[in-house]
C-alpha cells in the first residue's frame, strides 16, 4: 500500500498543486480586494478576539495579539481542511465518475489550499513578533516539526472525513457542531492550562490541536521547548492516522461512484 501511495503521489502531485492554484484563484476572482482577503480575514478575527478577550475579559497573556493569531492560524487550517473534505467527493462527482485517480489527491489539494493561507498568516505572525519585539531563541526551530505534525494529523483525519462523507449525508452538520465545541476546548483565545486549572493540563495533552497550538506559542513567543515526548507521541499517532486513512480510501474508493 505504501509503494502504491508513493507512486500515486509522484504521478498526481502536479495535478493536486494545479487544482489548488485554480481553486485559490476562483475564490477571489470576483472580489475587489482579491488576494488581500487572505490577509484581512484572519487579521480581522484576531482584532475582534483581541478586543473581546484582551480588553473586555482582561486576558493577561504576554503578547496577547500574537498569542491569539497563532491559535487562529493553526485552528483555521484544521477547521477549513476538515469541513472542506466532507463533501469533496460529491462536489467533484463529474471527475470522479469519469476518470480514475487516487481520491486522497482531493484531500491533498485541500491541504495545499489551506496550507498556503496558513503560511500567509504565519508571515503576519512574524511581522507582529517584530512589532511587539518578541525575543527569539533557538526553540523557534520547533516550528517545523510542530507544523509537520499538524499537517499529518489533519491529513489523516481529513481522509476519514472524506470517506464517510460519501455515505453519511449529515456528517458535515455533525462535524461542524463538533468542531465548534473543540474550538472552545482548544484554548484559541486563552491559556487552557491556567484558565481551566482542574482539567486544562489533561485537555492540553489529549487534544492534539490544543497541544500543538500551545507548543507553537511556547517555541515562538516564550522561547521554551515543548514537550518532545508528547510531540513524538502525536507524530506517531498522526502517521498511523495517515496510513489507516489511505488504506480506507484505497479499499473503498471504487464504490464511491455508486454511492454518489
Amino acid at each position: 500500500m505504501l509503494n502504491r501511495a508513493f507512486h500515486d503521489l509522484k504521478k498526481y502531485f502536479r495535478y493536486s498543486v494545479v487544482s489548488a492554484k485554480s481553486k485559490l484563484k476562483a475564490e477571489v476572482a470576483n472580489s475587489y480586494l482579491n488576494w488581500l482577503w487572505w490577509i484581512l480575514d484572519p487579521l480581522c478575527f484576531m482584532l475582534i478576539y483581541t478586543f473581546i478577550f484582551g480588553f473586555v475579559f482582561d486576558a493577561r497573556e504576554q503578547y496577547f495579539p500574537v498569542f491569539i493569531f497563532i491559535g487562529l492560524t493553526m485552528w483555521d487550517f484544521v477547521n477549513k481542511t476538515l469541513l472542506g473534505s466532507v463533501k469533496t467527493i460529491k462536489l467533484n462527482k463529474a471527475i470522479v465518475s469519469r476518470v480514475y485517480f487516487p481520491k486522497f489527491i482531493l484531500v491533498l489539494s485541500k491541504i495545499w489550499i489551506n496550507g498556503f493561507k496558513m503560511m500567509i498568516s504565519f508571515g503576519i505572525v512574524i511581522l507582529m513578533m517584530l512589532i511587539f519585539r518578541v525575543q527569539l531563541s533557538w526553540n523557534v526551530l520547533f516550528f517545523v516539526p510542530i507544523l509537520l505534525i499538524l499537517v499529518l494529523f489533519t491529513f489523516g483525519c481529513a481522509c476519514f472525513v472524506m470517506h464517510y462523507g460519501v455515505y453519511v449525508e449529515d456528517l458535515s452538520n455533525v462535524l461542524n457542531v463538533a468542531l465548534r465545541f473543540i474550538f472552545y476546548a482548544t484554548g484559541i483565545f486563552y491559556n487552557i492550562e491556567t484558565r481551566i486549572p482542574q482539567v486544562g493540563g489533561l485537555l492540553n495533552k489529549v487534544n492534539p490541536v490544543a497541544f500543538l497550538i500551545t507548543s507553537m506559542r511556547q517555541s515562538l513567543i516564550y522561547g521554551t521547548a515543548p514537550d518532545w515526548k508528547l510531540l513524538l507521541l502525536w507524530f506517531s499517532v498522526s502517521v498511523i492516522l495517515v496510513l489507516l486513512g489511505l488504506r480506507k480510501i484505497y479499499k473503498e474508493e471504487n464504490s464511491y461512484v455508486k454511492a454518489i
